[in-house]
């Protein structure tokens, strides 16, 4: 089980602080309401940064998020056989998280009509609805931070500085690449939180979107796939 505690909590970190910086400003009558992209970007930027932090204190190497472990298994780097483990603790934790956005927001779900709007705290969903567009926007984006992650570690960065960099690097894609599809770059941050969102109790919920939800699981997988070939023939 080595990691899976670290791969857990660092997800759950990631997830809260995540969609939690969504809920407030896209659900009525939050303090943050109408707070915008750039709140939302930057609070995303955070929430890698603390989760990072946190999987690294127990013991995991960080990656929170599938597509980086299978895009450190395909270049060489992680041993397939902790992937599936690895895999189920990351979408673990971000389940669990939706669950506690779920409940640190929960006077405010009644409050909301929007139903979209209620989704989109947990996860993301396209700005024009077209399958292949959406799928090459998450490849990209999803190729862009493993590159970018490979290239900060791969310097000489102190391990205690990383972590701030891929916050940067993520703050980044965000307002760069995020406006078309809500930038998931990690199956675990949608996948986890949407099966909340399809469970849980929330007052006027409507559905799942799970015809869209794939993607955001898929396209980054492949991504990262694609970026673990470009490690190994860059030598990141």
């Amino acid at each position: 089980m080595d990691g899976f505690l670290g791969e857990f909590l660092g997800t759950m970190m990631l997830v809260i602080l995540g969609d939690g910086v969504v809920g407030g400003v896209l659900l009525k009558n939050s303090k943050a309401e109408n707070a915008g992209w750039m709140v939302i970007t930057s609070g995303w930027a955070f929430a890698v940064m603390v989760g990072v932090f946190l999987a690294v204190a127990l013991g995991s190497p960080g990656h929170i998020n599938p597509a980086v472990t299978v895009a450190m298994a395909v270049a060489g780097k992680f041993p397939w056989a902790q992937v599936p483990m690895y895999l189920f603790a990351q979408v673990l934790g971000a389940f669990v998280a939706g669950v506690i956005v779920w409940l640190h927001y929960l006077p405010h779900w009644q409050e909301t009509e929007g139903q979209g709007l209620k989704l989109a705290v947990f996860s993301t969903g396209p700005a024009i609805r077209k399958t292949g567009p959406n799928l090459i926007s998450e490849i990209i984006g999803t190729i862009v931070l493993v590159i970018g992650v490979a290239a900060i570690f791969k310097g000489a960065v102190a391990p205690a500085v990383g972590p701030f960099l891929v916050g940067v690097l993520v703050w980044g894609i965000g307002l760069s690449l995020g406006g078309t599809t809500g930038y998931a770059i990690n199956p675990a941050r949608d996948l986890g939180p949407r099966i909340a969102h399809q469970l849980l109790p929330i007052s006027g919920k409507g559905e799942s979107d799970w015809g869209y939800g794939w993607i955001p699981v898929v396209g980054p997988l492949l991504g990262g796939g694609v970026a673990g070939l470009v490690i190994i023939s860059l030598s990141l």
